[in-house]
């Protein structure tokens, strides 16, 4: 087996490294091989341009993780991350599938967000803030944690009813969770790889002009506030399958961001922001999810479709399994299987403590009631 390179790094006409002030991690295919910065991961990197002076760094081309341009370039990213998701979910759902729908979403999501870490000092010589609309906007879109969440949940419950003894629905809640880490954590290290090796026949590009950049900016803008007639102006059908869930994708991205920001850095060995954000996410999914199971009081087709446009964009968006995948490859020892029990069993938790009550009571049903109709 040979080794891979570690990720920002760069040999001989390879990747750079990338020079930071937050804990580094080294793993590999064998747990030895990749360098990621858990403080980092989501924060577009810092622009080096290779020139006859580069002590001269130019104050413009550094981009704060708050910067306008990266928050506003998160608007389209959020967009078509839930685009794909609803899209490859809707493909991969048909009678008789040996998969479950959210593996290709993981795994997809996955391969991505390795191929832009392997690829983030490039990106941030072109653009710093497109890396971050490809990690945290796109993929931390088009991955869910909250929907796994969700999807193992109903395992335990055996919510279709299907005919087959508890050792069974124990063994598919079980599946969906080893399954969905095994393919997210492998799908992370096969982006990587396939970076490395698309790398050397990638042409530079040169960075974009101001105008550019506030072209870009503008046309970001623009793409989000469709959305709003979009819901109003496309058939009512389409709500509770797409437009109602674009509504609330970039505000979900927007505060998952915003978490991992702020609170990542205060623990070297424990991703705080993420875990916030995926718990807050399964925790509002939970809740929604017993609003739209009341089977008394049944709500009206527009409200249905806004609480699935919750459900698909704003929890959808808020929690992520790609960062959380990247995660769990730059922690250490204990330190990994420490945060996978705690986020999984804070979902599982949440869940048991938001929707067990009401369904033992009775006024929930295990499937949805909500009629779009």
């Amino acid at each position: 087996m040979f080794p891979l390179r570690t990720l920002g790094k760069k040999h001989e006409g390879g990747l750079s490294s990338r020079r930071n002030s937050h804990r580094e991690i080294h793993t590999s295919v064998h747990d030895v091989g990749s360098e990621v910065s858990i403080a980092s991961v989501d924060q577009p990197p810092p622009s080096r341009q290779s020139s006859h002076h580069d002590h001269e760094l130019h104050r413009s081309r550094t981009y704060h993780p708050f910067a306008p341009h990266v928050l506003i370039l998160l608007m389209p990213a959020s967009i078509f991350g839930v685009l794909a998701r609803l899209g490859l979910v809707a493909l991969t759902t048909y009678n008789g599938q040996s998969i479950f729908p959210l593996a290709y979403v993981q795994g997809l999501g996955c391969f991505v967000m390795g191929f832009g870490l392997e690829l983030k000092e490039p990106l941030g010589n072109f653009y710093p803030p497109l890396y971050t609309a490809i990690t945290t906007g796109f993929c931390g879109s088009l991955t869910t944690f909250s929907s796994w969440q969700l999807d193992v949940f109903n395992s335990w419950l055996n919510s279709e009813d299907a005919e087959h003894a508890g050792l069974r629905t124990f063994l598919d809640g079980l599946g969906k969770t080893v399954f969905t880490l095994a393919i997210s954590l492998s799908s992370v290290l096969f982006g990587s790889y396939m970076a490395r090796v698309i790398y050397p026949f990638l042409p530079t590009l040169q960075p974009p002009s101001r105008t550019v950049r506030y072209i870009i900016s503008i046309l970001s803008v623009l793409i989000y506030a469709a959305t709003l007639p979009a819901y109003f102006l496309l058939p009512t059908s389409y709500r509770h399958q797409a437009t109602a869930a674009l509504l609330f994708a970039f505000p979900g991205t927007l505060i998952r961001y915003i978490l991992s920001t702020l609170l990542n850095p205060l623990l070297t060995t424990f991703p705080l922001g993420t875990f916030a954000a995926n718990s807050t996410g399964s925790g509002l999914l939970a809740a929604f999810h017993v609003i739209q199971s009341i089977a008394s009081k049944p709500i009206s087709p527009n409200g249905c479709s806004l609480l699935q446009g919750l459900d698909d964009g704003f929890c959808g968006c808020l929690t992520t399994i790609s960062t959380f995948a990247v995660e769990i490859r730059g922690l250490q020892g204990w330190e990994r299987p420490r945060y996978v029990l705690m986020s999984w069993g804070a979902g599982q938790l949440l869940f048991l403590i938001i929707m067990g009550p009401s369904l033992l009571s009775g006024s929930v049903r295990k499937q949805l009631m909500c009629s779009f109709t």
